[in-house]
């Protein structure tokens, strides 16, 4: 579950992946070695900013929540980063 902008953007699960997780963990594991706790990272499921009308970008000052079943939550302020 993904939160932002003060609500649910998000909310999917592993059985909408277009590769299972052991494919993907199988594929990944080809390139590079893979450690417990390590993170993979292979896509977003509906409800990615671009997609709405207007378009939805996190922007500094946002707090975002993520959520995993089971495990639990993290939250974060999203920080603007400046060149």
């Amino acid at each position: 579950i993904f939160s932002g902008h003060g609500k649910m953007m998000q909310n999917s699960n592993t059985n909408q992946l277009v590769f299972n997780t052991y494919e993907l963990v199988a594929y990944c594991s080809r390139f590079f070695p893979l450690s417990p706790g390590d993170l993979i990272f292979s896509g977003t499921p509906p409800g990615v900013g671009m997609g709405f009308k207007p378009p939805k970008y996190l922007k500094d000052g946002d707090v975002v929540t993520v959520e995993i079943d089971g495990i639990g939550s993290i939250t974060n302020k999203v920080k603007e980063l400046k060149f």
